[in-house]
């Protein structure tokens, strides 16, 4: 299925909400006011991620890479649980948040790549553009297409990270079993 791009006052839009669920659940309140004009788009079901960064380091990255939502309900969920349920961070604290800036991706959904021979998949990964998942059995990685471009991975270092990112061998593509999917993202970040 092919998504229309969201435009940037929409990104903005989903930024400030994002900010707003993390903010009034902090709070300890439940009763998000969303505005009633809000675009169409929200309503379609989306991929999305909320990524928190405290002082340029993650503080917390959370989403759905499927697009079994609709885009606002699952942008709320993504905010609140990067801000309180990554496991690899304690819940953000209110007087943080005045140091945490906010960032969302719309994701297009995930497509499996096939290929003659593994090491053909570095062919097909284009960095900085492309997102991934690496999947096999129970395992399952992703890494955000700005993730690759962050740390100067090239496309096999990208496929390796993600490996590894879903608790695999970094070598893991090789093995027939395993499935890689790409997917690209539109990134809004605060200070757009």
């Amino acid at each position: 299925m092919k998504y229309a791009p969201l435009s940037m006052d929409e990104g903005r839009i989903l930024v400030k909400i994002a900010r707003m669920a993390i903010e009034e659940h902090l709070r300890g309140s439940e009763n998000l006011r969303l505005p009633d004009d809000l675009p169409d788009v929200f309503r379609e079901k989306r991929g999305v991620f909320v990524t928190l960064e405290k002082n340029g380091n993650l503080r917390g990255c959370i989403g759905y890479p499927e697009p079994v939502k609709p885009l606002i309900d699952a942008l709320v969920e993504a905010a609140i649980s990067a801000a309180t349920g990554d496991p690899r961070f304690p819940p953000v604290k209110p007087e943080e948040l005045g140091d945490i800036d906010v960032e969302v991706s719309v994701l297009t959904p995930p497509e499996l790549l096939e290929v003659e021979s593994p090491a053909d998949y570095p062919s097909l990964i284009r960095v900085g553009v492309d997102g991934l998942i690496v999947e096999r059995g129970w395992a399952r990685g992703l890494l955000l297409p700005q993730v690759a471009t962050e740390w100067g991975w090239d496309a096999e270092e990208f496929l390796c990270n993600t490996c590894m990112k879903a608790g695999l061998p970094p070598d893991c593509f090789y093995d027939p079993e395993t499935r890689v999917y790409r997917f690209q993202a539109q990134i809004f970040h605060e200070d757009d």
